[in-house]
């Protein structure tokens, strides 16, 4: 039988907790083998993990290359590590309105580069997360949308270098029920009413990205709850 990405040795960056844990709940509910790339410790025992912070670069490339020789190779790469800092330009601290770069835009490219040699080998597949708020920039939140514009620059960029050898899916999620908005002061917290997405939902969008059949390529996805206030 023939099988793709989705069966197969998936790197999920932020998969300990929100959609990241989705999608490896998701995977290893399909057979495959999900690799948790977390700062936290998932919860979930039976899957492979790596705690690291994906802004850091040289311990990525360390995380990613013990994956590999562990398995024996990489199939796929979701990066759904994600952190936001919302407030005014002038209000946010320089290292936390960086930190959000770091981890969105550096941390994703950090992750795909380690991760290039054994996709090149296995013909695999990356799905990069953006988000509604990389196609509409919106006040308080420059450093995410600064980032998630940045990771759709360089997916359409890296769909374009690796083409025929390594496929290349932008997901465009909207906003998900998930701890993402922990912590938030309240003019920044979806309200009661707030209509967001299930992220099994989204992670079922990625799977999709991830199964299609050599050859074909879903370049980009949008995919929100059907009452999402940032979209179009």
């Amino acid at each position: 039988m023939t099988t793709t990405p989705a069966d197969g040795r998936v790197i999920v960056t932020g998969g300990a907790s929100g959609l990241g844990a989705a999608v490896v709940s998701a995977l290893a509910a399909r057979g495959a083998t999900p690799v948790v790339l977390d700062r936290a410790r998932s919860e979930d025992t039976d899957v492979l993990q790596r705690q690291v912070d994906v802004s850091d670069s040289t311990a990525v490339e360390e995380a990613v290359a013990s994956v590999r020789d562990e398995l024996g190779g990489i199939d796929a790469v979701v990066t759904a590590a994600g952190v936001d800092r919302p407030g005014k330009l002038a209000d946010i601290a320089t290292e936390d309105w960086e930190r959000v770069i770091r981890i969105n835009l550096l941390g994703t490219a950090a992750v795909v580069r380690a991760a290039l040699p054994a996709l090149r080998e296995s013909h695999g597949r990356v799905v990069t997360v953006a988000s509604t708020l990389a196609l509409k920039g919106v006040s308080d939140a420059t450093a995410y949308c600064a980032a998630k514009f940045g990771v759709v620059g360089f997916s359409q960029a890296l769909a374009a270098e690796l083409a025929g050898e390594v496929g290349v899916t932008t997901l465009i999620p909207g906003g998900m029920s998930t701890h993402f908005f922990d912590g938030r002061d309240a003019q920044y917290a979806p309200g009661d009413d707030a209509k967001l997405n299930d992220p099994a939902n989204t992670a079922n969008a990625i799977l999709f990205a991830l199964s299609q059949p050599r050859g074909c390529e879903i370049r980009e996805l949008l995919i929100a709850h059907e009452a999402e206030p940032s979209w179009p």
